[in-house]
């Protein structure tokens, strides 16, 4: 059986892509997609992939809006994103409060998972978020998606980093700047998002893997095959970890949560990661990505509800 795989490598999935792990009734055609986030939007407006990596705030969006894919439990990219709002440098030290009424620019559109995640953090800090404008720099990539009425578009060909150095902006989310005149809002933004590992079991999911419904119906074990090929993958590399990490982003969060939990610091499965998937549907429900809150059961295929890896 072939499918078309988009992915983009890195640890928990390179073994896949470079052949170690190779289930014998599955063949993948790996999709080379420069800017994943336009594969993201390929699959969700017109279903061009088999298989998909896929952000996963776009993910409940999309089901919210009948696209006929399901989500794996597989989770391929988590990070700390107390990081994601920054600040011009002589703004520094202020509370979030201090935001209330503002102009916060979102990288991208806003349901995109790092901004949700890094508005959470900020609402965490006492900020009511619906007393903000959101101003965006892209649109959405599930086209029936509606905003609410205090998100904007950025003017066509202003960059969010322009906009914050001229004043226009009061702060920015998930834009990733860097410039010396920039600085995270939370002065120490790894170790506050350590605190809620430690306090909530919270480590926030970016993307997991869907799968077309029609697959799905068609090819009964399809799932749980693809979760059983994805974890062993996901396991050679936390066995890397372990012997040491690398110097890239990363390994170092991976390495930092694992000391933290010391376990698995990318488990797949839904049980392990419930209280992550719950907090972050909260937050979606708290941001008006979605209207109708989802059943976490109800957002996995058959067959991958009980499944561990």
């Amino acid at each position: 059986m072939h499918l078309s795989l988009l992915t983009r490598p890195q640890g928990a999935n390179r073994a896949l892509i470079e052949g170690e792990v190779s289930p014998s009734e599955l063949h993948f055609d790996f999709v080379d997609e420069p800017v994943l986030v336009r594969g993201f939007r390929k699959m969700v407006r017109g279903l061009e992939f088999d298989v998909a990596e896929m952000a996963l705030t776009t993910y409940l969006t999309a089901k919210e809006h009948g696209v006929a894919f399901t989500a794996l439990p597989i989770f391929l990219v988590r990070d700390f994103h107390h990081r994601a709002t920054q600040v011009l440098r002589k703004n520094s030290g202020r509370p979030a409060t201090d935001l209330v009424g503002k102009r916060i620019g979102v990288s991208r559109g806003y349901t995109v998972t790092t901004g949700v995640w890094g508005r959470a953090a900020l609402a965490d800090t006492g900020l009511d978020l619906d007393s903000v404008t959101w101003v965006c720099s892209g649109d959405e990539h599930v086209a029936g998606y509606m905003p609410p009425k205090n998100v904007v578009r950025a003017p066509e060909g202003a960059t969010l980093e322009e906009m914050l150095l001229a004043g226009e902006l009061d702060a920015v989310v998930g834009a990733s700047i860097t410039h010396p005149d920039v600085v995270t809002q939370i002065a120490t933004p790894d170790d506050a998002a350590a605190d809620v590992l430690r306090q909530r079991g919270v480590f926030p999911i970016n993307h997991l893997v869907v799968v077309r419904d029609e697959l799905l119906a068609q090819h009964t074990d399809l799932a749980s095959t693809l979760f059983a090929a994805f974890t062993e993958a996901k396991r050679r590399y936390v066995e890397q970890l372990c012997s040491g990490p690398g110097d890239n982003r990363q390994d170092q969060v991976l390495a930092r949560v694992m000391q933290i939990t010391g376990s698995d610091p990318l488990p797949y499965g839904l049980e392990e990661n419930r209280a992550t998937l719950e907090e972050l549907i909260d937050n979606a429900m708290n941001q008006h990505i979605v209207r109708t809150r989802p059943a976490i059961e109800d957002i996995f295929a058959d067959g991958t509800r009980e499944l561990r890896g």
